[in-house]
């Protein structure tokens, strides 16, 4: 007999929520709104187009081979060698395969679980917004504090007098984001020597968000942490396969820090995913051994950015400029009066293209007139977009 047929009360016991100002994200809600209005989806961040067959191939062939049960915590051996090669071919840092580097369940993955195993309640994280949705809330789950501060408005640049003057006793660490998601700017040399300088009297450790690090254009190089010792020395360094290879969907990425942070990522790693899909990671590995997917990959965006941001020179949006990433920023002054989340709604549901207003990667909202466009699409999607935005 169940409860409710013997008369006893059935009711789900309430619970103090651990997000309690957290909501359905900005870029669910938008992606919902051009499925609604049958827009052209420029919101959210994720290609409309197949990743290489090779790639598919490479899966299909690790399953038929016999690679479907648990790898090891850290990730296969071979994945990791060609993780630590990769960097030293780019960065000039050698991690240790063994100690040093870890395969994630994505990038998201990642950076919970170094906020999980850093932060104790009541230590500071520097924040600098406009910042990726995840940040906060991962340090809130830690019983973190974040401490947010301002990118320079119009130019997203740093600003080291403010980071420095956010910076207290508490301060446990900082997350820098580089190629910029949603600015699409870029740290420079000078701007990671900057930031070096500003940590080495510190125990302030980095959280450096490189998800980007193989979308960066006009011949500028990517100014990764492994590249500064005093950096590297301090950095947990977090990148995405999905980015890099247009497979959003497969969710893996990975770590590389320092032996002694590494080991206790991988003490809270073990208990929230364990390990991470067995085939994908040995097909990765296979297909890592020819490089040029990710070289050629900057040229491949750029040449996508460009005709972008042609289209849009016949709109009255003014243009803001992108150096790495796959987003396209602009400014809407002198398209409307309204606000940017007002904007992107009425953007969507009268003109027939999703957006995403900054405002969303800010705490308190701050509206500075500006929204992003996700160029990470088939040429003939930006195209159908950019017919309908011409309308502005």
């Amino acid at each position: 007999m169940n409860s409710e047929a013997s008369g006893t009360p059935v009711f789900t016991p309430p619970l103090t929520s651990r997000l309690p100002k957290v909501g359905t994200t900005i870029f669910t809600v938008m992606s919902a709104l051009a499925t609604e209005h049958k827009a052209v989806n420029l919101g959210q961040g994720f290609p409309d187009f197949a990743c290489d067959p090779a790639l598919v191939d490479a899966v299909t062939a690790a399953m038929q081979t016999g690679h479907n049960q648990y790898p090891p915590m850290v990730g296969v051996p071979v994945l990791r060698q060609a993780i630590a090669a990769k960097i030293e071919a780019l960065h000039q840092h050698r991690y240790s395969a063994d100690s040093e580097i870890t395969i994630t369940a994505g990038a998201t993955q990642a950076i919970l679980t170094i906020i999980l195993a850093i932060v104790h309640p009541g230590d500071e994280v520097i924040v600098l917004e406009p910042c990726y949705d995840s940040y906060v809330p991962n340090i809130e789950l830690a019983d973190g504090v974040a401490v947010r501060v301002p990118l320079t408005p119009g130019t997203f640049r740093p600003d080291f007098d403010k980071i420095a003057a956010a910076m207290t006793p508490r301060t446990r660490a900082i997350i820098v984001n580089s190629p910029h998601n949603p600015s699409a700017t870029i740290w420079s040399e000078a701007d990671m020597l900057s930031l070096q300088d500003l940590l080495a009297p510190t125990n302030v450790l980095l959280i450096s968000d490189e998800v980007y690090e193989h979308m960066v254009f006009d011949g500028q190089q990517h100014q990764s942490a492994a590249r500064f010792p005093g950096l590297a020395a301090r950095a947990f360094i977090v990148s995405s396969f999905g980015k890099t290879y247009h497979v959003t969907g497969w969710k893996v990425g990975y770590v590389a820090a320092p032996a002694s942070l590494s080991a206790e990522f991988r003490k809270v790693h073990q208990f929230n995913v364990f390990t991470v899909n067995t085939p994908v990671q040995y097909a990765l590995a296979a297909y890592m051994a020819d490089p040029a997917p990710y070289l050629d990959l900057p040229a491949f965006y750029q040449s996508k950015r460009d005709l972008f941001r042609e289209g849009l020179a016949k709109t009255r949006f003014k243009i803001l400029h992108t150096e790495g990433s796959y987003f396209q920023c602009v400014d809407i002054s002198a398209v409307s009066d309204l606000g940017e989340a007002d904007f992107c709604q009425w953007l969507t549901k009268e003109i027939g293209v999703a957006a995403i207003p900054l405002s969303a990667f800010y705490g308190n909202g701050f509206d500075q007139r500006v929204v992003r466009f996700c160029f990470a699409k088939q040429d003939a999607t930006l195209l159908a977009a950019l017919e309908r935005l011409q309308k502005l």
